[in-house]
């Protein structure tokens, strides 16, 4: 959840007077599109609410620029099935996407089960969770959190259309199996190890497909202000997750992860070790802060984290 601005105003089409469009658009929305995504090949360009991109062959980023927190799902396609690493905001139809993307049959697995990861699992008839008591508090669904997706100032353009606000949720899912850290996934002809990697919630993971050189990072790592102040945000797992992830960068060539932009050098795995401990060891000012949070910046790297009293 990469939100870097405070609430502004709803920007939705239609929903103010031309003269007034501009004032209204949440600073969040005037960074996109995003630079990088123009070296990346986009497919499926007719899709209203998500923008598809072919990283390369058999590997799909499903990235939703309308919405703060800027989601990205990933599709992973082995010669029998298909992976889909998380499901997105649960605001547009990301089954119809997958579905013009592959006919293999689909599992679902997630990064972590906040509802901006979980809101499309209920449409997919086989997802794999996490053995947590978070993920099972999760796949229940949220209204609240859902709602406080689409508050103003966390839309930038037009919703989907046929999408009602007022009911907005994210729905139930039913988890087809539990597993852990270091369970595999034979998709035909290419293999996905889960690495736990807890800390940003009880239940985060990371993907790991050492044959391609690919690193899976959810909310782990992204190019954003990580958020590590929610009350199931473990500190002391979060940095041990961040260091097993390092430890890793000789057998990565590209570092995946969940918001903003789908594509890191190995290097930065490296970078967010020395990122977090210097944070924790006090030898760096917040950046700017609001509401009892703070941003801590280093270098390319910054966190979104309590404030320090």
């Amino acid at each position: 959840m990469p939100r870097l601005t405070f609430a502004v105003i709803l920007a939705l089409s239609g929903s103010a007077p031309p003269a007034q469009a501009a004032e209204q658009i949440p600073d969040w929305c005037k960074a996109i599109p995003r630079a990088e995504y123009k070296a990346l090949e986009r497919v499926l360009p007719d899709e209203p609410w998500f923008e598809t991109y072919k990283i390369q062959p058999g590997l799909f980023a499903i990235y939703e620029p309308h919405q703060s927190e800027e989601t990205i799902a990933y599709l992973i396609l082995g010669s029998r099935q298909a992976l889909l690493f998380d499901t997105g905001m649960g605001i547009g139809d990301i089954r119809a996407v997958v579905a013009r993307l592959t006919s293999r049959p689909i599992v679902v697995i997630n990064s972590h089960t906040h509802n901006d990861h979980v809101g499309g699992n209920w449409q997919f008839p086989f997802v794999i969770g996490m053995d947590t008591d978070f993920t099972r508090a999760s796949a229940r669904g949220s209204r609240e959190d859902a709602q406080a997706e689409i508050a103003p100032g966390e839309i930038c353009g037009a919703l989907p259309e046929g999408f009602d606000p007022k009911a907005y949720r994210t729905r139930p899912w039913h988890v087809s199996r539990f597993v852990r850290g270091g369970f595999t996934i034979d998709l035909g002809g290419r293999t996905i190890e889960i690495v736990s990697t807890p800390g940003h919630t009880p239940d985060a993971i990371c993907l790991l497909d050492r044959a391609n050189g690919l690193l899976f990072t959810g909310d782990t790592y992204y190019p954003a202000a990580i958020w590590l102040f929610r009350p199931e945000t473990d500190l002391d797992a979060y940095v041990a997750s961040v260091k097993r992830l390092a430890a890793l960068a000789p057998d990565v060539k590209l570092v995946l992860g969940a918001h903003n932009v789908p594509v890191a050098a190995p290097a930065i795995l490296d970078q967010l070790v020395g990122a977090i401990e210097t944070v924790r060891a006090g030898r760096v000012a917040p950046a700017e802060g609001r509401g009892g949070k703070a941003i801590y910046k280093v270098g390319a790297i910054s966190f979104l984290m309590p404030a320090a009293r």
